[in-house]
């Protein structure tokens, strides 16, 4: 009987090509943000954080991973579409740990399969989630 599985996980070398076009998206828009890389199990892949950047941003770029990681969404927009007319589930969200709502958190799928994350702070998170979507863009092209 076989008792054990094998699940995919994001390369290291991919993580690091995927920190490098978040922050080139943030310089692009004059922002330090700080980029958080996750693992399928939410463990920490990878990290950078720019010159600058607020010191808070450690933090939440990795809540916003652990969050798109954890439920394989993302974070901002679509957690709001998914909570916002369930009272008991919009306020329940605030007692889970590592969980956050604002944009900028991505989960990264491969073969429709959750690899890891990716959590972006320091901007506005509309112009988090930019940042985040330059870094998915590495997956997609090369796809």
């Amino acid at each position: 009987m076989n008792c054990t599985f094998n699940k995919p996980s994001l390369l290291a070398e991919i993580a690091d090509l995927m920190i490098n076009a978040a922050e080139s998206k943030a310089k692009e828009q004059s922002l330090s943000i700080s980029i958080s890389i996750v693992d399928e199990s939410g463990i920490l892949k990878a990290f950078r954080r720019m010159d600058g950047a607020p010191l808070v941003s450690v933090g939440i770029a990795h809540k916003k991973a652990i969050t798109a990681v954890g439920f394989g969404f993302d974070t901002g927009d679509a957690w709001f579409n998914f909570i916002k007319d369930d009272p008991i589930l919009r306020e329940g969200v605030a007692s889970i740990d590592n969980f956050i709502l604002l944009g900028g958190g991505r989960a990264i799928v491969i073969d429709n399969r959750i690899v890891g994350a990716i959590g972006i702070s320091g901007g506005h998170y509309k112009q988090d989630q930019l940042c985040a979507d330059a870094a998915i863009d590495i997956i997609n092209e090369g796809k």
